[in-house]
């Protein structure tokens, strides 16, 4: 079974996200939006779109992140979530949330051995892509 297909997502605590989104826009270019900035990604000699990646700075006081006590969480994408996270159980990974599904995909939180929280998303790249072109243009001031 395909787990970890690619990273989904790299999200960091700092003082003040807006500002740090503004910086990035800048000064490096990134298309920010109100949750920060998405990367799309391609593949083959077509060039055909493969899927995203998010970046999103959080406000250094977010609980998200918990209970890890680190600055940042990363998202992977991954395949059959269902089935994985049985597997993951099964190994005596430590699940802390339920399944949540969105229209743009599937979440849940686990631990690694450190006690880092990680995402797990199950993307529905079609929708997610939607929401994206809903959000081109929505920068934050």
């Amino acid at each position: 079974m395909k787990k970890v297909t690619g990273i989904g997502g790299i999200f960091f605590k700092c003082k003040d996200p807006n500002a740090v989104k503004e910086w990035y826009k800048t000064n490096l270019g990134l298309n920010t939006n109100p949750y920060g900035a998405v990367f799309e990604w391609y593949q083959g000699a077509d060039n055909t779109k493969k899927g995203f990646t998010n970046w999103s700075p959080f406000g250094e006081s977010t609980q998200y992140f918990e209970p890890s006590a680190k600055e940042f969480m990363i998202n992977y994408r991954v395949e059959n979530l269902e089935a994985l996270v049985e597997e993951l159980a099964n190994n005596g990974v430590t699940v802390l949330d339920p399944i949540e599904t969105y229209d743009y995909g599937k979440f849940v939180h686990i631990l690694d051995l450190e006690g880092n929280k990680v995402e797990l998303w199950e993307p529905n790249d079609l929708a997610y892509e939607k929401l994206g072109e809903q959000l081109n243009g929505q920068t934050t001031k």
